[in-house]
């Protein structure tokens, strides 16, 4: 099973058509992962107190799963055209990416996982070589990571 992630950066899309290709060569189930990190405590609360309302967690999400969708269906009409089966997933984590790549991809028991160097998020110095996400998921990963320039 490969794993690719993406944010709908240009690395992420380029990492997409590579793993496609690894799930055609070796006959693998594809899954393309977009993580939302939701902060909502800072930037949807609401009412006197500041507290979170279910609606502004389903507006962030829905939101998000609009977004993705058009990564999504361009993933799906490439993978289809190389008769790849591609699962297409959202997940949302409260805290940070990397944690969530890991997780999903030890659950779900991948055997490779695609990602590009550089995603939406630039900044700081931590990021010149290489991106954050990507850093942090080949130390936490347990499987082989393939990062995409």
């Amino acid at each position: 099973m490969i794993l690719v992630c993406v944010d709908g950066s240009e690395s992420s899309m380029k990492a997409a058509d590579y793993a496609i290709e690894m799930a055609k060569k070796h006959e693998a189930q594809l899954i393309s992962l977009y993580v939302v990190v939701s902060q909502l405590g800072y930037a949807y609360s609401s009412g006197a107190f500041g507290l979170v309302t279910p609606s502004a967690i389903n507006e962030l999400l829905d939101k998000s799963k609009q977004e993705a969708r058009k990564w999504f269906d361009e993933i799906e009409k490439k993978a289809m055209a190389q008769g790849v089966n591609v699962k297409v997933e959202m997940v949302a984590s409260p805290t940070s990416i990397v944690p969530a790549i890991v997780d999903y991809a030890e659950k779900n028991k991948v055997d490779l996982i695609v990602t590009g160097t550089r995603g939406r998020r630039r900044s700081g110095l931590a990021k010149l070589l290489l991106g954050s996400v990507a850093s942090g998921v080949v130390t936490y990963a347990n499987c082989p990571v393939m990062v995409i320039k």
